[in-house]
């Protein structure tokens, strides 16, 4: 679906994604999660085309869908009440999102849109469809969200932290919402997320990324069952039940900040297995048991 390759983003000739190369396969479900700061989000904006004006992006992402954006590239944005338009019956605004994308009547497009919100579980789709965003819950917020994305059936959904600051049941009903709208509409899925446990449970791959690069990547049961980046390993300690009777461990250190990384494996500085070679050589992406990794000393892990 798509082709990313040597993907970089640069604000002011700072590069915050640095060499970034992966691919999105149909119908799949490929988690990007880190840290903060490390590149998850500009790396699905610019899979969307939608970048701030002052980011230079270089590298491949293809085919290019920013110009097919809400037809076969869509986003599922982390602030339901801020991406929907205050002063605008829901229904009118799915209606929008159909129209700009297919040559179809108001009524036949406002019919598309009670049924986009009937398919996400709104009650009473046809009425609700005049209220506006304020007289919405915000669990039906995000499933309007939901249905704006996947009312035109596009190929792969970008979801960017559609989670953030929800309770953990209700992440876990925005997320099989996310997964069966995916599959209705037989749509790709790359989820922007910190929360591992959804990871576990949802995705197919993970990429995993640390200061704009790619640590980790491969099949979520693979990773999550035996990590072989010290990073990935670290952050797969710090989830709750794999502590449970101890004191949570957490990542010793900070991520660096991109105007000040460290030489060699920018992990290096936080890294229990880090050598001298670590400090003065950045590791290459290589294959590894059906994944990919970046790191001199993955077999200490």
């Amino acid at each position: 679906m798509l082709c990313v390759r040597d993907l970089r983003i640069a604000f002011d000739g700072v590069e915050v994604v640095r060499g970034l190369s992966f691919d999105v396969h149909a119908g799949e479900v490929l988690a990007l999660v880190g840290e903060s700061g490390a590149g998850k989000s500009l790396t699905a904006r610019a899979l969307l085309g939608m970048l701030p004006s002052d980011a230079v992006q270089t590298g491949t992402v293809r085919p290019d869908l920013s110009a097919a954006r809400g037809r076969r590239i869509a986003l599922v944005p982390q602030d339901a009440l801020s991406a929907l338009s205050p002063v605008h019956p829901v229904g009118d605004q799915l209606a929008t999102a159909v129209r700009s994308v297919a040559r179809v009547s108001r009524a036949e497009a406002r019919v598309r849109a009670v049924a986009a919100l009937d398919r996400v579980g709104i009650p009473d789709a046809a009425r609700r469809a005049r209220s506006y965003p304020h007289e919405f819950s915000g669990g039906m917020r995000q499933r309007a969200v939901v249905a704006m994305a996947t009312i035109n059936e596009p190929d792969i959904l970008v979801a960017d932290e559609p989670t953030t600051a929800l309770d953990e049941e209700r992440r876990d009903q925005v997320l099989r919402l996310l997964t069966e709208q995916r599959e209705a509409v037989g749509a790709a899925l790359v989820l922007v997320t910190h929360d591992l446990e959804a990871v576990r449970r949802h995705a197919d791959r993970a990429l995993v990324m640390y200061a704009g690069r790619m640590t980790e990547l491969g099949p979520v049961r693979d990773v999550w069952g035996r990590p072989l980046a010290p990073y990935t390993a670290g952050l797969l300690a710090c989830l709750p039940h794999s502590s449970r009777g101890r004191r949570l461990p957490t990542l010793p250190g900070l991520p660096p900040s991109p105007e000040a990384l460290p030489p060699g494996c920018a992990f290096a500085p936080r890294c229990p297995h880090a050598s001298e070679r670590c400090g003065r050589e950045e590791p290459r992406p290589e294959r590894v048991d059906g994944r990919l990794v970046a790191c001199h000393h993955w077999e200490k892990v």
